[in-house]
This record gives C-alpha cells, sequence and structure tokens, in this order.
C-alpha cells in the first residue's frame, strides 16, 4: 500500500487587529528590512545627541560647580544665621536682626583682576588691597571680600560691571537700646553667632544646632521674653551715670530684682559698651562688676552675721554683745568706725554697724556653723545663671578663727554682687533662697524650685532690722517718703599691693521695698568715691552710694508699680507687731 504524500501545513490567517496595526505601522508593499535599517540610524542619532547634551553640561558644571556651590552655601548660611528677637518683659526689642549686604568674590570667573582690585578698592577706601589681591588669586570659587557694606557702597559696585564680583544679604544683629542693657543682652560676631551674655546663652540652648542644620529661619523663631524692665534699666542706668560723674567713682553698678521670683529687674555695671560696636566690649574695664567680678561686700555681710545668731533661737533682737572696745586676736585688734564703748544689742549692732559687735556674734556660732550658713545661703559656690559670664567666690584656703571674726563684717570672703543679693533676698522674703534669673518667672515656678534657709519669723526681724536702719541707722538718706524702705550699708577697704587702702573703698547699699512687704530689693555700688564738700570729707556707703538709691526709689517705685504709703507706724509696730501675730 503507497503512502499518500503529507499536505503542507497551512498558516492560520492573520488576525485583523495585528493586521491593522501592521499596516499602521509600516504600511503597505514597503520593505521591512530598510525601515528597520533606518530606524536604528535614527536611534543612534538620537541617543548621541543626548549623550553630547549631557557632556557639554558636565563640562559647564565642572567650570563654574565650585563658585555656584559656594555661592549656594553661603545662600544657606544667609538663612541659617537668623536669630531670633530678644524682648523686655513689656515686648521692647532689645536685639533684633536686619537684612545686609555682603561683598563677596568668585575668583574664577574674574577676567582682569588687577583692574578689580584697583576699582574696589578706590570705591570702598576701607578695603586692605593685600587682603583683596590674595583673595582674589586664590583658587576657590567663592571668597568674602567685606563683610555689611553700606547701600552706597553696593550701588556703587554695581556701577563697576565687575563680572565675579556680587553681594549677599545677610542677616546681620543690631541693638535699638544700644548701651542700656549691653552687659545682660551681650553680642554676636560677624557671622550672627552669641559670643556674650544672652546671647551666648541662646546659642547654647540649642540655636547654634539650629543653624548647623539650616532650621534657624526667621519665621520658625519666637522672640525670647526676658525679666528685664527697659523703664526702670534706664532710670538706674541714668542714676548710677550721674553718681559715677558726681562722685568721681573709677565704676558704677546697681541691680533691680524681684525678691519673690529672683527675677533681675535691671541690671547696670558702667563703664558699659555699645554692643553695635563690639571693639568696645573688649576692653578690660567694661567687664560686668555684678556677675563676673568678684568684691568684699563689706558690712552689707553682717546681715548674714545677725540672720545666723537669730536663726538659732538663743538669740533675740534685744541680745548683749560686748563692744566696749576694741577685739583683740593674736596681733590683730577689730575696731568699730564709730565706738560706744559700751555693750550693744543685737539692733544697736545692725544700726550702728559695729565690727566687734558683727564678730562676736560669729565667734558664739563657731567656725564651721559660719561656713555651713553662708554655704546654705549660697555664699561659697560660682553663682550660674543664664549669662555665661561669672566668677567664682574668693573663700579662705584655711578658714579659722581669724577668718570668721573678719568675714562677720565683709571683709576676707569676695562674692559676685549678684550672689550676695540672692542671700539677702531670702532673708527678706520670708527665708526662700531662689536661683536669680534673666528670664520671666512665675511666684509659683519659684517656690518649686527655691530652698528654706531661715525661718520665717528669722526673716521678720531682718526686715525689722533693715528698716530700723533706715529710720535711725545708716540708711537713713535713702529714706524716701512712702516707700517704706529698709536696707543695710557697706564700705570695704579695697587690697591695694596685699594691704587694705583706706581711702579706696568700695561703697555698697542694698534696699528693699516696701520693707513690711517685700517686693523688690536694689543694690548700688560705687568704685572708689571720691569725698565731697557736701559729704564732710566722708567717702562711706551712707554719704554716695546711699543716697543715690533714694534718688533710684523715686524713679522706679512707680514703674514697679508700688504705690506710695505716707504716715505708716515705726518699724517696731508695723514689722514685729504684725510679726508676733503671726506666730
Amino acid at each position: 500500500m503507497s503512502a499518500v504524500p503529507a499536505k503542507p501545513t497551512e498558516r492560520p490567517p492573520e488576525p485583523w487587529r495585528q493586521r491593522l496595526i501592521r499596516s499602521l505601522l509600516y504600511g503597505r508593499n514597503v520593505d521591512r528590512a530598510a525601515k528597520a535599517r533606518a530606524r536604528v540610524g535614527l536611534a543612534i542619532l538620537a541617543f548621541a545627541m543626548v549623550y553630547t547634551l549631557i557632556g557639554g553640561r558636565l563640562v559647564m558644571f565642572a567650570i563654574g560647580a565650585d563658585a555656584h556651590s559656594a555661592r549656594r552655601a553661603a545662600s544657606q548660611e544667609v538663612v541659617a544665621t537668623a536669630r531670633p528677637d530678644i524682648v523686655d518683659r513689656n515686648g521692647a526689642i532689645l536685639a533684633t536682626d536686619v537684612k545686609a549686604s555682603s561683598l563677596f568674590g568668585e575668583p574664577r570667573r574674574i577676567i582682569d583682576k588687577d583692574e578689580a582690585i584697583e576699582l574696589l578698592t578706590a570705591t570702598v577706601p576701607d578695603l586692605d588691597e593685600a587682603e583683596v589681591r590674595e583673595r582674589l588669586s586664590s583658587r576657590k570659587g567663592f571668597v568674602w571680600l567685606k563683610r555689611e557694606v553700606t547701600a552706597k557702597q553696593q550701588q556703587d559696585i554695581h556701577k563697576l560691571g565687575l563680572p565675579g564680583i556680587g553681594f549677599l544679604r545677610e542677616n546681620k544683629r543690631v541693638y535699638p537700646t544700644g548701651n542700656e542693657v549691653a552687659h545682660l543682652i551681650g553680642l554676636v560676631n560677624i557671622d550672627n553667632q552669641g559670643i556674650a551674655g544672652m546671647e551666648k546663652w541662646l546659642d547654647n540652648q540649642g540655636l547654634a544646632d539650629l543653624h548647623r542644620a539650616g532650621f534657624a529661619i526667621d519665621r520658625l523663631q519666637k522672640p525670647i521674653e526676658l525679666s528685664v524692665d527697659l523703664r526702670v534699666e534706664h532710670a538706674l542706668r541714668d542714676e548710677l551715670f550721674k553718681a559715677k560723674e558726681k562722685f568721681h567713682a573709677k565704676a558704677a553698678s546697681g541691680l533691680v530684682t524681684n525678691v519673690n521670683t529672683g527675677e533681675i529687674i535691671a541690671m547696670v555695671s558702667l563703664p558699659d559698651f555699645d554692643p553695635n560696636n563690639p571693639k568696645e566690649a573688649h576692653d578690660p574695664d567694661r567687664i560686668n562688676r555684678l556677675t563676673t567680678g568678684v568684691y568684699e561686700m563689706g558690712s552689707t555681710f553682717k546681715a548674714f552675721t545677725l540672720a545666723m545668731a537669730l536663726d538659732t533661737g538663743k538669740y533675740g533682737l534685744d541680745s548683749l554683745w560686748d563692744a566696749r572696745g576694741p577685739l583683740h586676736y593674736g596681733k590683730f585688734a577689730i575696731h568699730d568706725d564709730e565706738p560706744k564703748g559700751r555693750f550693744l544689742s543685737m539692733k544697736e549692732v545692725f544700726t550702728f554697724s559695729s565690727n566687734v559687735g558683727a564678730a562676736r556674734i560669729a565667734l558664739s556660732q563657731g567656725v564651721e556653723a559660719h561656713k555651713a550658713f553662708l554655704r546654705k545661703m549660697g555664699q561659697m559656690e560660682r553663682l550660674r545663671t543664664e549669662l555665661p559670664e561669672s566668677a567664682s567666690p574668693i573663700v579662705p584656703r584655711h578658714w579659722g578663727d581669724l577668718n570668721t571674726i573678719t568675714i562677720a563684717f565683709g571683709h576676707g570672703i569676695a562674692v559676685a554682687p549678684l550672689q550676695a543679693v540672692m542671700g539677702v533676698s531670702a532673708l527678706a522674703n520670708g527665708g526662700l533662697l531662689i536661683p536669680p534669673t534673666f528670664l520671666k518667672r512665675s511666684e509659683e515656678e519659684a517656690r518649686a524650685i527655691a530652698k528654706r534657709v531661715i525661718k520665717p519669723e528669722t526673716s521678720d526681724k531682718m526686715r525689722y532690722l533693715m528698716r530700723l536702719n533706715a529710720e535711725i541707722g545708716t540708711a537713713k538718706k535713702a529714706n524716701v517718703p512712702g516707700y517704706y524702705i529698709g536696707g543695710k550699708t557697706g564700705t570695704a577697704e579695697k587690697v591695694v599691693n596685699g594691704r587694705y587702702a583706706k581711702k579706696k573703698v568700695l561703697t555698697a547699699f542694698t534696699a528693699i521695698l516696701p520693707a513690711d512687704k517685700p517686693k523688690y530689693q536694689l543694690l548700688i555700688m560705687l568704685d572708689e568715691p571720691q569725698p565731697l564738700k557736701e559729704t564732710y570729707g566722708f567717702i562711706t556707703s551712707g554719704w554716695n552710694a546711699v543716697p543715690t538709691a533714694g534718688n533710684v526709689i523715686t524713679r522706679i517705685g512707680p514703674l514697679l508699680g508700688i504705690e506710695p504709703r505716707y504716715d505708716l507706724p515705726p518699724a517696731d509696730r508695723l514689722i514685729l507687731a504684725a510679726s508676733r501675730t503671726t506666730q
């Protein structure tokens, strides 16, 4: 049986959809091989053009990358150095940013550097030619030529039409109040970074980190509210300036604090400086004497000595102390400026400011108790506040009986004045030691961090003694009618060449107001005041620091909202009587 030949396999008919697509793409009766070659060539040409374009851009970036990246980095830096406004407790601006133009150069884009240098130095005379030449001759893509040029300088340089020379807008810190709060606010450097005062504290609180991350921009920053009152600050500075001139003092300083919150309401140290002119800040005579300086505070320390004894409960205001003559210790003899030649009560030791009486009171407590009390009052260790500038107290390395004798009346230990003010506030406010602050703080917040250091009844007695001192003692010249002030004077001889100089003194007066229920404390200090005819040749605190305080109280009392009260009873009836009824 013969085989039947197989039929050739027939291709299945092409679906109509594929025929339609093939017709649209290639048309009918077209050589598909030629068409494919043409399309491949077109694709090669397109890729070649794309890569040529990319290569050209890469060459351009290679030429100007440094300049552009540097300019972009500088532009980002401009945003990053923005700082928040600093305002006083009433919203008055103490520090703010303004925009200022800075001149830069791109050395690689400058065609004729000699011409550029000549024109720039002629237009801006304070440009150093050698420095400009050095910077424009570098291989860098971006260099600063002058920070913070004036608007006229910017306009004149624009007219020169120099390629590779341009401007960037930067944040410049300005201080509208000038010298008023210089030591408190501090200042910034050319890059808008805080280098002193609250400006430096601001950077230490994280602003510097935000700068580095690029997040510290204007719209994200809220003003920093301080506790200072610019009105009180102005009045205090004005009166201190007058006193410095009148008594020919080397320096003058003052503080106003809230005794119940620890807030610094005003702080002035003369001579001061203008933070808009940073060069002045480097003068060593312009330090902040209230936090950076440490001084022997003289008889103001007698307040601590008496409070120490009264707080034990073993002694009262009428306890007697032998002040019939000098107190001898070895080869040393302690004298009173105005000896009474008799026993003095605790009240008289305070109002007569008896060195002998204070020394005997301290000796009765013993060296260790004396040291422990001053440590408890915050006088033995460095005081820390928001201000970075602070100094450690100078205390005896070996503290014996003689040290206790002299420290009892404020010699032999040196503290920052703000430190002493903190301790006196505790004596006046009911016995609570509250750390000072330059930021706003409520009484509730203050109580949460306060530490009780003396009994409330001891505080009552100290307020009584301070008021009595204004009525009949050394503080009478600050007894402004209506404000019922109390206070303690202090005159400390300065150490010159290792010896105490009787004619070079530091006078101080610390006042509380009102004495029956204190709200504020005022400290006035004059460094080396000179005798005047009207002071009868005296240079002690009662003749200079005390009347200065009276002038300040007259001006700031209304600003602090203290309403004058007249015809008030004396201290024994208003303060002590009220104390007895509450016990």
